[in-house]
């Protein structure tokens, strides 16, 4: 054999060795007696559930990040969820029988928990760590498949590790169950159904790895399977998976959908509206009515200016906007002080108008709402949860599509579009409108 041959298989070997999975593994007949174990819930198991439940609803319920962790290092739900796995990779029927019950049995017991919970605490505000498991995309899943798959190679291992912990808290199965929780116990649907969709991910997606390192680690099956059967198996599990999917790939294209606007949006404003004598003071984008609003104080730029700034939409990706331009200008009074001056398009008169029809209109509305939504108490909540935003007022604004419930207030730097998504989920979820509507000054 050559030395050129002989290198090659050198760096063959050296390649296999580096990322043999089978290496360091269980021998078979230990690991499927471990599986079999995870079947069995024990009396200390089911305390030491509820007890990881209860402190993760007391996480949630007062937002604390550590302690939510805390609780999903202690939770034995995982283990659980891999047998499944195992067992369909394997063909073992019973076992797959035994670990859905069990798991159904933890599942309960955790919902009737975190339900009880957070029916007795005084503490009903929907914190951010809670909003923040109603809306899974994409990334959830993924996040779900490459935790599996890494707890699912730890699991399988001689010597333990810090893998299965390390993938509880980042599969985090915990926290939107005990949001489910909070759901029932409030009555509210949008987090009892968003959070049980991030905790159907984990499940499903976990249990999917699971099956896939058990097929590589080339685990004998119990019962050879004839290929009717096994393609009948195989056929419900895609279906499965693209019916979880599809909605967290719906979210996550949306998220990125949003990201890019409103980053084409600051690029538009940050480039264009730069004038001599003009100042931009305040802007904001309506995504859903395609309106961008700005507000100048200075010199008055002409309407053909703005005509050209109209036109410049279309370079940004914002073809279909409009821009709405609200222009002041400031006039040196007798003691130097500026005062900033409105140029308004209508009338006093015509304003006026316009106000006493929009009231008559809204009257009906107002008188219907004001009993059933608090502002004063939501805006209140809103300052618990969202710190980094100061000077929040809330509102209820009546159009022609509705009404919408606003939140103003002001912030140190520009909202991202996932806090802006949270925001609003939170107004929606407090106020039971369906439109939320964000003037956040930065």
């Amino acid at each position: 054999m050559t030395e050129e041959v002989k290198k090659k298989h050198s760096a063959k070997a050296y390649f296999h060795r580096l990322l043999d999975m089978r290496s360091n593994m269980l021998p078979y007949d230990e690991l499927h007696d471990m599986m079999e174990e995870n079947t069995v819930i024990h009396g200390a198991n089911m305390w030491i559930l509820m007890l990881a439940i209860l402190i993760a609803s007391i996480g949630l319920n007062v937002n604390s990040t550590a302690v939510i962790i805390g609780a999903m290092l202690i939770s034995p739900l995982m283990s659980g969820i891999l047998t499944m796995g195992y067992s369909i990779a394997i063909h073992d029927l019973p076992m797959l029988r035994k670990a859905l019950t069990s798991f159904g049995t933890q599942v309960l017991i955790s919902l009737i928990a975190s339900t009880v919970y957070f029916a007795i605490s005084p503490l009903d505000t929907a914190t951010e760590e809670m909003i923040a498991r109603t809306s899974p995309t994409i990334w959830d899943v993924l996040i779900a498949l490459f935790g599996g798959i890494a707890g699912s190679i730890g699991n399988t291992r001689k010597k333990a590790s810090n893998v299965i912990p390390g993938v509880a808290i980042a599969t985090a199965l915990m926290p939107p169950l005990c949001t489910v929780g909070y759901g029932i116990a409030t009555g509210r649907p949008t987090f009892i159904f968003g959070a049980f969709y991030l905790f159907a991910i984990n499940t499903l997606f976990i249990a999917l790895s699971a099956l896939i390192v058990t097929k590589l680690l080339r685990v004998p099956v119990v019962e050879e399977i004839d290929a009717k059967r096994q393609k009948r198996i195989t056929r419900i599990i895609r279906v499965m998976v693209v019916v979880t999917v599809l909605p967290s790939i719906l979210a996550g294209a949306y998220t990125v959908y949003l990201s890019v606007l409103n980053q084409n949006v600051s690029d538009y404003l940050k480039n264009e509206f730069v004038f001599a004598d003009t100042q931009l003071v305040q802007s904001s984008s309506d995504n859903q009515n395609h309106v961008i609003s700005v507000s100048l104080v200075g010199s008055q730029i002409s309407d053909e200016r703005i005509s050209e700034l109209e036109q410049k939409l279309n370079e940004y990706n914002l073809s279909g906007y409009t821009l709405k331009v609200t222009q002041n200008k400031t006039v040196e009074g007798a003691d130097s002080d500026k005062v900033t001056i409105a140029v308004q398009e209508n009338t006093i008169n015509e304003l006026q108008q316009q106000l006493k029809e929009e009231q008559e209109k809204n009257e009906s509305l107002t008188s219907e709402l004001s009993d059933r939504v608090n502002c004063a108490d939501i805006a209140e909540k809103a300052a618990a949860v969202f710190t980094d935003i100061t000077d929040i007022r809330c509102g209820l604004v009546y159009g022609e599509d509705g009404t919408s419930v606003l939140l103003s207030g002001k912030a140190e730097k520009p909202l991202s579009s996932n806090e802006q998504q949270t925001l609003k989920n939170f107004l929606t979820a407090e106020s039971g409108i369906e439109k939320a509507i964000l003037q956040i000054e930065s």
